[in-house]
Formats: structure tokens, C-alpha cells, sequence
């Protein structure tokens, strides 16, 4: 009895650590009264476990200047992002990229390389993306890196990190995640996940989606991904394959698609798709023509015009589908959407307010993304977080450390985090949306 007894005080222990770990890495900083008033422990506990936290340089607790009123100065848990790093990389369809991410989402460093793994094949490019992690790596004198997390434009099966199939890569049942742990050769999970699972994540957590908790979010490339947040939770589907909306049928007298099927929805709002309405080749590596489009749309030119509008259209025809099956109370736009987005929201809306009934859609926005193109890199970074968010204790407290790894970790310098910009060279920087308050660690750049 009184092994289960202590068993069960540790399980107590490690569930109350974690609990405050994901509180301060994803609200931001907390008072030991809020901890108090979240937890119903009383702040002697509270205080025993900050100080555990703190002792795996997971957190910092710092007393706030007094305000002048009577009572002692509260004190105020921030996350450490400077210590325990996570490795996040991409692979899209044009471009790799690598990052690496502290805990509260802070961006240390990063770098995205131009990329075509259609014609590179699975092999040669996760051999690129392991090089531009590695030399990411060698940068700099990086304390502790607690995971990787990959983000693939893909149907990735996340229990293995296989990558089932990619179309827009060409793709079939790839091994990515093991691919990438051989190359690395780092004692640390790895865990691939969908690019636009992940950005809906990242959106959920720190973005244009924080605080709301239905949420479809869409990614669009050169293809079209959703990721779906249900009640607060990311819907993944019995393996994982749950949001793979670029692949609903909307044109049955459509195009093919590279699936193999017709009239899929990506067919009709991709930016092959906008390069085609635009009378431009319809090259799916070609981003500058892409920008060129939105741009002249911008300013009106016809043709550009009517590509863009037609784009918008099918965009709502789409998701007026989406609505009714899901209810959200937000729909945001990421990639190439969170730059059309804003250009067609009138026609989206139209479509919506026409095709989806009045109870599914009452209270919807519309809100363009605050990651843009980067959103799947920071979603990839929660994954490699999250066995460390789980069971804070897997990271041994200083004092418990050899000598040696004792003084690398108390003065390794890490590199301060960059500017906030996104990753993607000429992307405008994302903002807040209006009238959201955001507390956040002051070692943090507001992204």
C-alpha cells in the first residue's frame, strides 16, 4: 500500500509540474496567486514547486517592484527560454527550413533554404535539411535541445513519422522521422506532424486563434492543408490523418488532382491554381509570379483582379462545407491565404453567408494568420516540447548534474533571440490582432 501510495504522490508531483510548465510556456507569466487560484494549492506548495521548476532552469520566479498598496510584492513565474531549445524543421514544397525554438515560442535562430524535393527525391532532401540543422547547431553553443519536431506538407501517420503520402512532394510512404533521427544522431524524440496541423497549432496557442477554441485553420501553397481545433483540442483522427480538406471533392468537372482524384478543392485555390486564372505558367515553384499576381491585384489591375476574386470564390464554396460540419468560430489563413485573404474576404463571405446555414455561421471571422509562412515551424517546435511539457522531471535539476555539464549549463551563452519577422525572406512581419492583449515574458520579443 504504501509503494501505490508514493507512486501515486509522484504521478501528483510531475502532473502538478507540468501543469505549471504549459501554464507559463503557453499564457505567459503567472503570480503565485494565479497559480494558486488555477491549482487550489496553497502557495507554500506552489512555492516547492516553482522552485523545482526553477532548479531545472525551466522557469524564474522574480518579485514584481511594489505597487505602493499594503501586502507583500507578489512574485511572478516566467518561462526560461534560454535553456532548453527544441529543433524544428520544415519541408515544403519549394523550400527546408530549420529553427530553433525556445520555450514560450521565442525564436532563437533560424534559416530557410531553397529547396525542390520533388525532383531531389525523400532521401537527398531530408540529407539537406539534416545539414542545415546540424550546421544551425554548430552556431552557436546550444545548452540542450529537448526534442525535434518536423512539419511535412504531407499525410504523415504521427505515431511512426511515416509520411504516407505527399502529392505536391511526390512521396509515398517515406520514413521521414527516422530519416531524420539517423541523420541527426541526437538522443531526443523526434516527431513529424502535417504542416498545416501544426500551424492551426501554433495559430491556437500564440496566434491569430489564441483564445478561441474552434478554430479551421488553412494552409495554401502550391496545395491546400486545414488544420482543425475542436473544443480546444487539434482533431487528428483515428491515425492522424484527420484535415486533409485539400482533398474534398468541390469540382466533380474539375482538374486532377495529384492525388489521383478530380475537382479536388486544392485544384481550385492553390497558387497553381491563381498562376492558371492569371494566365501565367503554372509553375508550382513559382513564388515571385505568385507575389506578382496578389500584388497587381492589389492595386487592381483586371486580369490579376479576376484571377484572385475567382480564388476567393472557390475558397468560400469550400468552406461553406466547412462550416456547417464543424461550427467554428474562426476561420484563419496562413501561407500563401494569409496574403489573399485580406484582398477577398467580402467574396469568401459572400459565399459563405449564401451556402452555410445562418446557425453555423453566426459569430464567424475571418482572421489572416499571424505566423504566415513560418506557422508549421513553431507548431513543430510544440511537438518537440511536449515530452518535456508532460514530465518536467526528465530534465535533471543543476545540482544533480555532473560537474562539467553543471558549469556548461550555467554559462553557455545562447544566442539572443532574432527580430520578430517570419522566417520567409520578404514577408511582411504578422501582427497582434487588434484588441488582443498578450502577456508575455519580457526576455521575449512580441511576435
Amino acid at each position: 500500500m504504501s509503494g501505490s501510495m508514493g507512486l501515486n504522490s509522484e504521478r501528483v508531483g510531475r502532473d502538478n509540474l507540468s501543469f505549471i510548465l504549459r501554464q507559463v510556456h503557453v499564457v505567459g507569466p503567472q503570480s503565485r496567486s494565479d497559480l494558486n487560484a488555477l491549482m487550489g494549492l496553497n502557495r507554500t506548495t506552489i512555492g516547492s514547486l516553482v522552485r523545482q521548476l526553477e532548479g531545472r532552469q525551466l522557469v524564474e520566479e522574480k518579485q514584481v517592484p511594489s505597487s505602493g498598496l499594503p501586502g507583500r510584492p507578489s512574485h511572478v513565474v516566467r518561462i526560461r527560454s534560454d535553456k532548453h531549445l527544441a529543433l524544428a524543421l520544415e519541408i515544403q514544397v519549394d523550400s527546408l527550413a530549420v529553427a530553433l525554438i525556445g520555450l514560450g515560442g521565442t525564436l532563437i535562430r533560424s534559416r530557410r533554404i531553397p529547396c525542390n524535393p520533388r525532383e531531389s527525391g525523400p532521401e537527398e532532401t531530408i540529407d539537406q535539411l539534416v545539414v542545415a540543422a546540424r550546421e544551425l547547431l554548430n552556431d552557436a553553443d546550444i545548452p540542450h535541445i529537448v526534442g525535434v519536431g518536423v512539419a511535412v506538407v504531407g499525410i504523415v501517420e504521427s505515431a511512426t513519422g511515416l509520411v504516407r503520402l505527399a502529392p505536391n512532394l511526390g512521396w509515398t510512404d517515406i520514413p521521414a522521422g527516422e530519416l531524420v533521427r539517423t541523420g541527426l544522431r541526437l538522443d531526443v524524440p523526434v516527431r513529424v506532424g502535417n504542416e498545416a496541423d501544426l500551424g492551426g497549432l501554433a495559430e491556437h496557442l500564440r496566434g491569430s486563434a489564441t483564445g478561441v477554441d474552434d478554430v479551421i485553420y488553412l494552409s495554401g501553397e502550391v496545395g491546400l492543408g486545414g488544420g482543425i481545433i475542436v473544443q480546444g483540442h487539434p482533431l487528428v483522427g483515428a491515425n492522424g490523418f484527420a484535415g486533409e480538406i485539400g482533398h474534398v471533392v468541390v469540382n466533380p468537372d474539375g482538374m486532377k488532382c495529384g492525388c489521383g482524384a478530380i475537382g479536388c478543392w486544392e485544384t481550385e485555390v492553390g497558387e497553381v491554381a491563381l498562376l492558371r486564372a492569371a494566365g501565367m505558367p503554372a509553375d508550382p515553384l513559382s513564388r515571385r509570379a505568385v507575389n506578382r499576381v496578389l500584388d497587381a491585384a492589389a492595386a487592381d489591375e483586371p486580369v490579376a483582379r479576376g484571377a484572385v476574386d475567382r480564388v476567393g470564390r472557390w475558397l468560400g464554396i469550400g468552406l461553406s462545407g466547412l462550416v456547417n460540419t464543424f461550427n467554428p468560430s474562426a476561420i484563419v489563413f496562413g501561407g500563401l491565404f494569409a496574403r489573399l485573404e485580406p484582398l477577398v474576404e467580402t467574396i469568401i463571405l459572400e459565399e459563405i453567408n449564401r451556402r452555410a446555414t445562418l446557425a453555423a455561421r453566426e459569430g464567424l471571422v475571418l482572421r489572416p494568420g499571424r505566423y504566415g509562412v513560418d506557422a508549421a515551424l513553431y507548431g513543430a517546435a510544440e511537438l518537440a516540447f511536449e515530452q518535456l511539457l508532460a514530465d518536467p522531471t526528465i530534465v535533471p535539476p543543476v545540482s544533480a548534474m555532473p560537474v562539467a555539464a553543471r558549469r556548461k549549463a550555467r554559462k553557455s551563452p545562447v544566442p539572443a533571440p532574432v527580430p520578430d519577422s517570419p522566417l520567409g525572406a520578404g514577408q511582411e512581419t504578422p501582427t497582434v490582432p487588434p484588441g488582443r492583449r498578450r502577456v508575455r515574458d519580457t526576455n521575449e520579443v512580441i511576435r
